[in-house]
């Protein structure tokens, strides 16, 4: 990595550029082909709507050969919101492996070449920066979860580096201070770090190869990405919450960053035990194309 004029430059010979074409090839043939899938799904048949966006983002993982390791249990109430840190846009795809739930995200996203469209397939709630409309998307955002739906959101309103968790804002909970049908909203904090590439520590130089920040360019960084070897992922799970515990919408923050920012410093420091991993078979391994 390089910084050239305070601007940060990722060493473009890291990594097979064959191995990167070969998973770029596949990732984009299977996108296309599945992109008119689901949205058959979503006018026609709600399950698969669900249950497709896993099977498809599972199957992304292992062509970019992340290979995700889930730790602790996740949570069964129906709706849960599920608080994460953010690194990179592959937190997408990893979180979105192993939850059936719906992200939130900044308006922005929704005009992206074709992560854009994705997005809307899995139904993201997308939100303004402005102040004047927080109230609207609190609302929009509180009727998904009573429809019985799980959101995804990252309060730090933007990526990190991966080394540490930004301070979160507590104005993202407000949808928490709410009962839905008499019951409080299951808030479950959750931990999301990249650890060992090929088997090897991950550590402050290499992170920006997985996490996407700052002036970052999105194409650069994934031929780079696409073109490394096995990345490991650990995806922590956190014990689930309610507002009620930490009396205000500002504590309920401080307690889901304190324990999503002590997640991700064990995860980089290596202090999680691999006997706590809790990972699907079928995301033991990853593809090494």
């Amino acid at each position: 990595m390089k910084k050239n004029g305070g601007a940060t430059k990722l060493a473009d010979d890291v990594g097979s550029p064959f191995r990167a074409m070969g998973r770029f090839v596949i990732y984009l043939s299977f996108t296309f082909a599945l992109m008119p899938v689901q949205l058959f799904a979503l006018r026609f048949n709600r399950k698969l709507s669900i249950s497709l966006p896993i099977f498809y983002h599972r199957c992304c993982c292992w062509i970019m050969g992340l290979q995700v390791v889930s730790l602790g249990q996740i949570s069964t109430a129906r709706p849960t919101l599920f608080i994460s840190n953010h690194c990179s846009y592959i937190d997408i795809t990893v979180l979105a492996s192993q939850l059936p739930a719906s992200f939130v995200a900044k308006s922005e996203v929704a005009d992206w070449p074709l992560f854009g469209m994705l997005a809307k397939l899995q139904r993201t709630v997308f939100v303004e920066r402005r102040v004047s409309r927080a109230a609207f998307h609190r609302d929009e955002m509180r009727l998904r979860l009573e429809q019985g739906e799980n959101l995804i959101m990252f309060p730090e309103g933007t990526s990190s580096d991966g080394n540490r968790v930004l301070p979160f804002k507590s104005a993202l909970f407000s949808v928490a201070q709410q009962d839905l049908d008499g019951k409080e909203l299951v808030v479950q904090p959750v931990s999301i770090a990249y650890t060992r590439l090929d088997g090897m520590p991950i550590g402050r130089m290499l992170k920006p190869y997985f996490a996407w920040y700052g002036d970052m360019k999105m194409a650069p960084h994934m031929w780079i990405l696409f073109g490394l070897g096995i990345c490991r992922v650990e995806v922590i799970f956190h014990a689930p919450v309610t507002l009620s515990q930490y009396k205000t919408r500002k504590g309920l923050a401080d307690h889901c960053y304190d324990v999503v920012s002590v997640g991700v410093s064990d995860a980089n420091s290596g202090r999680r035990s691999d006997s706590e991993k809790n990972s699907p078979p079928e995301m033991a391994e990853a593809s090494e194309s």
